[in-house]
Formats: C-alpha cells, structure tokens, sequence
C-alpha cells in the first residue's frame, strides 16, 4: 500500500491533492499541535491581480493545543457570510463560479465548531468534487505510540498500516532518510509539483494559490488533468 501523511489544511493548494490523488491511502493529522503560522486555518486567493490572505477565525486557547482541540470563533457565523460574499466580489466572472461556488457554500456553511472536523470535511468535499477516490485516515485512530515524532512517527504510522511505499513532499527531502526507510521496508519517495498556469482573468499569474482559485478558472476535467500529470516523483 502507498501512503501520504500531511496535517489539514484550509483548502490548499493543488499539490496536496496531487499527493491524496497518488496513494492508495491519505492519513490527516488531528492529533498535532495547532500552528498559528502554518496552513490549517488560512490560505490565499486571487485579489485584483495579487494574493490576499482569508482566514477561519479561532477561539482563543492555548498554543499547545491540538488541531482537533481548536474550536472555530463564535463570531464565525457572521464572518463565513463575509468570506462568501468576498469570493463572489472576486470570482464572480470566473468561468466555473457558479459551481465552485455552491460548493463552497455547502462546505464553509456546514455546522461544525470543530476546527479539525471543519477543515477535514472541506477536503473531503473537494476530493468528491475531483474523483478522488483515495481512503482517507484520521491518525488519532491509528494504534501507535502518539508521542513519537517526525520521522520515527511516520515510519511507526506505515508499519502499523503495512505500508511498503510513503510518499511525501519534496520539502521533507531533508527531514527524511530513504536509508531509514528502506530498513523498516518501506520505499520513500518524493513528489514535486510542476508550476501550472491557467489564465487568472487578464491578469499576471499568481501561482501556488487555493484550490478554491484552481477550480475557479479551471474545468474539473482540466483539473484531474494536473493531478495525473503536474508533478514528479523522485
């Protein structure tokens, strides 16, 4: 079995559905330390022609907490409708808006609290809309010793699922050892996704964007296309 780990992330980028769309199964992390300067809340869509920050909103907690015990703001009802009402300012001319945007209504007005349960959904949905077929795993569920870290955890989570490939990003190529690997019988590889460009309006291309702006200008077809072919394995 082929395998992928990677924390949740608020509608990412298209590499992270590249790497769910080449394994057999996806683990997300629910049980690892919420970051305030990493991904898991926020991401970046297309502004007149530059990149603008949106943000989920959070209750206050502690900096040591979990991703799944972060609670999404009490405010947040109010600020959804405001993030929706952005991305029809800015997209509304899109090709594909009228689809994409029903279903980040479905997704973003779902009634969860959760932070973790929220994003996980919203991949999830994604995923459906893409024909992603991959088995998703949440690693809270995993049978291992969960106080493991980085590398040592990775492996510990691939045997515990009889693993005999791990794929991860190319920015793990220096956290990673395929020597280790190897003597745990695993194959580890990495995957690099290739710069697409499609056209953002007439605007210079912004790339590295959400998958919310990916689906925007692009087909679904379009879209599965670049996640058979938009990357390489080393």
């Amino acid at each position: 079995m082929k395998l992928a780990i990677m924390q949740p992330y608020a509608f990412p980028y298209i590499g992270y559905f590249q790497l769910i769309n080449a394994v057999d199964a996806f683990v997300v992390y629910d049980n690892i330390q919420f970051s305030k300067k990493g991904w898991i809340n926020r991401n970046r869509i297309l502004s007149n022609g530059k990149d603008e920050y949106f943000t989920f909103p959070l209750k206050k907690g502690s900096d040591y907490l979990n991703v799944s015990e972060r609670k999404l703001a009490d405010n947040f009802p109010a600020e959804k409708v405001k993030l929706l009402r952005k991305l029809t300012e800015l997209y509304k001319k899109a090709p594909n808006f009228d689809t994409v945007f029903q279903l980040l209504q479905n997704t973003i007005n779902v009634e969860e609290t959760n932070l973790f349960n929220f994003i996980h959904n919203s991949i999830l949905s994604v995923c459906e809309y893409l024909n992603i077929k991959t088995r998703f795993i949440v690693s809270s569920s995993i049978i291992i010793d969960h106080e493991l870290k980085a590398q040592d955890k990775v492996i510990s989570i691939c045997k515990a699922l009889n693993v005999t490939e791990y794929l991860n990003p190319i920015g793990g190529v220096d956290l990673y050892s395929k020597a280790v690997f190897k003597q745990n019988n695993i194959e580890l590889k990495f995957i690099q996704s290739t710069l697409i460009k499609y056209p953002q309006f007439k605007n210079e291309f912004v790339p590295w964007l959400s998958i919310i702006d990916v689906m925007m200008f692009n087909s679904k077809e379009r879209i599965i296309e670049y996640l058979q072919t938009g990357y390489t394995i080393k």
